[in-house]
């Protein structure tokens, strides 16, 4: 590719939030590791929180902020979130159920072919299911990407992500039940940055139904 086409950084290599040059190792390394320290905090306090209307406004003045202003953000010139009311109809508690294995396995371009391991499914009511993902190869966490009927209108048409725990994106649970907010789905780097290649929403991750709330397609 030229100087103007960067080759696809993965997700997995941007700790799933890149920057778009990296002027040395050194301080590319540093703005990812912040990044991801200011991520895993927000959503410690998004658990912590009793008021979840409360803890989404926080969530979202702090994506905002990161966005807008960290060195490590996808954001090019002139963009910015946009992100649905929040709405208490689309949180849920829902346990994690068995799902027979299998092996999904996206090309996150230099990362190339990356295997996650299917660890059970979450219905969720009204909706449909979400297989919930293991990634095995680097971090070893959870992961639930999602796609609905609303993508490619209102929603970036690849889908958006629910849980990420390796990057901190992790809701938490009551008891034995997973907390299943849609109100904090989020799009990967790639909805703002080409350059980012993401793994995006497979077959079982796909709801044939509107989710409306979350991020919804940038400016």
């Amino acid at each position: 590719m030229t100087a103007d086409q960067p080759e696809p950084l993965s997700e997995s290599e941007s700790d799933h939030e890149g920057t778009r040059a990296q002027p040395d190792l050194a301080t590319w390394s540093q703005s990812v590791a912040s990044w991801r320290r200011e991520v895993h905090a927000l959503y410690a306090e998004v658990r912590d929180a009793s008021d979840p209307a409360a803890a989404h406004a926080g969530w979202v003045r702090a994506r905002t902020m990161l966005f807008d202003q960290h060195p490590a953000s996808p954001r090019q010139p002139g963009q910015s979130l946009r992100h649905a009311p929040y709405d208490p109809a689309y949180r849920f508690l829902v346990p994690l159920q068995p799902a027979e294995p299998t092996t999904w396995e996206p090309n996150t371009g230099t990362d190339g072919v990356v295997p996650f391991e299917r660890a059970g499914r979450l219905t969720v009511p009204g909706l449909g299911g979400l297989d919930v993902w293991w990634l095995g190869s680097y971090g070893n966490g959870l992961f639930v990407p999602l796609r609905d009927t609303t993508s490619g209108r209102t929603t970036y048409g690849a889908g958006r992500y629910l849980i990420d725990t390796v990057k901190g994106a992790d809701l938490g649970r009551e008891d034995d039940a997973w907390v299943v907010d849609l109100n904090f789905v989020y799009n990967p780097s790639c909805a703002y940055d080409p350059r980012w290649a993401c793994p995006l929403a497979p077959a079982g991750n796909r709801l044939t139904a509107d989710v409306p709330v979350g991020e919804l397609v940038g400016t």
